[in-house]
């Protein structure tokens, strides 16, 4: 926390936009930014479906693009991937979506859409969600590039409990 000038604590932002915004042209890394959570269990995809429940942020699962319920097993929505396309889109805001690829077990993907993410607001929404995911899994979670897994943008480092650089600008 800072101080304004009235001395009334005000939240630092993680990330500032003027830093981070050539990242998240999508002209220069591609419309839709890929996220990543390393070595996960099925433990940890039910720790992130309870978590978009808790949380209350709307959301939408569907099989081969038709809405249906959620599981409240995560073993239901893990054990259908290898035989339809599964998805789950979550809203952390109204102008936000994030969507859940369960592909692996052993990998939480998701995709943000960089069109969504321009501003200062819109960057500390990502950020917050980054984190909260990141705390309640206790893992790091790493944005790249669209198709480009090899450069680590940004994310949320457990040791610092912030989103931070993994590269500079």
């Amino acid at each position: 926390m800072a101080r304004d000038d009235r001395g009334h604590d005000v939240p630092v932002p993680d990330l500032l936009w003027d830093q981070v915004k050539r990242w998240f042209d999508p002209e220069v890394n591609g419309r839709l930014a890929d996220v990543y959570v390393p070595d996960t269990a099925v433990a940890d995809w039910q720790a992130v479906v309870d978590l978009v429940r808790s949380m209350g942020w709307a959301y939408e699962y569907s099989v081969d693009c038709r809405l249906t319920l959620l599981p409240t097993e995560v073993e239901d929505m893990l054990g259908r991937r290898d035989v339809a396309m599964v998805e789950l889109r979550v809203w952390p805001t109204p102008d936000v979506q994030v969507i859940f690829w369960p592909s692996s077990v052993e990998q939480i993907d998701f995709d943000v859409d960089m069109l969504e993410l321009q501003g200062q607001p819109r960057l500390d929404v990502l950020c917050g969600f980054l984190h909260t995911i990141g705390r309640r899994l206790r893992k790091p979670v790493i944005m790249t590039p669209e198709r480009s897994r090899d450069i680590a943008l940004l994310g949320y480092d457990v040791a610092a409990d912030r989103a931070v650089m993994f590269v500079e600008p």
